[in-house]
């Protein structure tokens, strides 16, 4: 009866055009006339129900609705979250599922306010969780370092000055994702957060709503959101490098060129002469002193700092997924001097966090040895490539890593102050600054 209902409703909606026969022009027959209201009743359980055609029959209740299904977004709470059959298989084709967010929440920036989108279709069934974060955004945080003084200045009058309240959407610690269990998903849940993302962030009172870093592959997905005013710039990239090689050997032979080549071995003999070996373990918390020390001084060496990790961080990382975590430790007559936090899954080795002995890492060339090892590895344990974050260009640059691209998606709650930013921010944005992105033969997908 419900079919029925509703088919007679979608009809009625539907335009109905006079049929023209023009002088000459063949009239339909009975055929044609059959196919015609076909076309409409098509047309109208499409409106009624969507692409699926109706109501799941007896023993078909549970089919899932495909794409083009309607629905809402509502933001959730991580405790509402547990309640929602969607989170146990959320990105659960990423490296980092939902267990990674899970771990980040618990143990980095307790002053943000961790909330999620659920997106529903009709039936009020999640098809998809998607992470965001409410902070207080510093807008001068990396001009402190030159102007920190004036900055101090002006804000012991105006203690806001600069800081804006901002929704990001994505993952504190990483790459963004969209949830979904295939690309048509993926889609419509873009669509349906650029429709009500912007009532959502005026309900948490921030004014600045901020895509976190999403791969270039979610391009066509978030397109509803350039389309409804937000800005896409880069983020500095990741880099990703092909390890499908026999060896390390047949990689370097075959990959690099011979002045990088001859200048590697250099570097590698350093090191080698320092007898330094390297292990690899999956409980880190009988080191975990020791490799955030080496941790800390990388992070205090870096030009651009992101996200500051804890020591229970890496301890969780190491519990929590240790299916697919992987702590790389060098050690120097016993002392550890560098480590490498890694994630495997499904063919590629994830480079995640690194931390060096800066004692001796300069002078022992650690950087270029612990590269080394770790295409080793990767090679001998059948991986076929290497996913690198952010920075330090040059050496991956030789290495024969090629970029891959991550986007900011930004827009100002206001209509004017978002016209402002979506001509300055492409002017202001971080990879036009750095000339060794220009040599990457595939710099173009920062932008195309």
């Amino acid at each position: 009866m419900r079919t029925f209902e509703a088919l007679k409703f979608a009809l009625a909606k539907l335009p109905v055009t006079p049929q023209r026969f023009e002088s000459g022009a063949p009239r339909r027959d009975k055929r044609g006339d059959e196919r015609d209201r076909a076309h409409r009743v098509g047309r109208a359980l499409h409106l009624a129900y969507g692409p699926s055609g109706g109501e799941a029959q007896d023993g078909c209740a549970g089919r899932p609705e495909p794409v083009g299904w309607p629905g809402d977004v509502a933001v959730i709470s991580r405790k509402e979250l547990f309640g929602r059959p969607r989170w146990k298989n959320a990105f659960a084709s990423q490296h980092k599922d939902r267990r990674y967010y899970e771990l980040v929440e618990d143990t980095l920036h307790p002053e943000f306010e961790y909330l999620y989108f659920a997106v529903n279709d009709r039936r009020g069934e999640t098809r998809a969780i998607q992470p965001f974060f409410i902070l207080d955004l510093d807008i001068l945080a990396g001009l402190r370092a030159r102007f920190g003084t004036l900055v101090d200045a002006v804000r012991r009058r105006w203690p806001r000055f600069m800081v804006v309240r901002t929704m990001m959407v994505g993952c504190v610690a990483g790459e963004g994702h969209i949830d979904g269990d295939d690309e048509p998903t993926r889609a419509t849940v873009g669509r349906l957060l650029a429709r009500s993302i912007v009532q959502h962030a005026r309900g948490r009172r921030a004014r600045l709503i901020v895509l976190k870093e999403f791969p270039r592959r979610y391009r066509a997905a978030l397109a509803p959101f350039a389309e409804s005013g937000f800005v896409r710039i880069p983020s500095m990239p990741q880099t990703q490098l092909d390890v499908a090689f026999d060896s390390f050997e047949d990689y370097f032979q075959r990959a690099l060129k011979s002045d990088t080549r001859r200048k590697l071995l250099k570097k590698f003999k350093a090191a080698e002469r320092a007898s330094i070996e390297m292990s690899v373990v999956a409980d880190i918390a009988p080191f975990i002193d020791e490799i955030y020390e080496l941790y800390s001084q990388v992070y205090d060496r870096s030009t651009l700092q992101f996200e500051h990790l804890t020591k229970e961080y890496f301890h969780r990382l190491s519990v929590s997924m240790a299916d697919r975590s992987r702590f790389f430790l060098w050690r120097r007559d016993g002392i550890i001097v560098a480590f490498c936090n890694c994630m495997a899954y499904r063919g590629t080795l994830f480079i995640e966090y690194l931390g060096l002995d800066y004692s001796v890492a300069l002078r022992l060339h650690l950087y270029h040895y612990v590269f080394r090892d770790l295409v080793r590895w990767a090679i001998a344990n059948g991986y076929q490539s290497i996913q690198n974050g952010s920075l330090n260009y040059d050496p991956k640059l030789h290495f024969r890593h090629r970029l891959d691209p991550l986007d900011l998606y930004v827009k100002h709650t206001s209509g004017i102050l978002n016209a402002a930013l979506r001509w300055a921010l492409p002017w202001l944005e971080p990879t036009r600054h750095d000339r060794t992105l220009r040599k990457f033969s595939n710099y173009h997908e920062l932008w195309d």
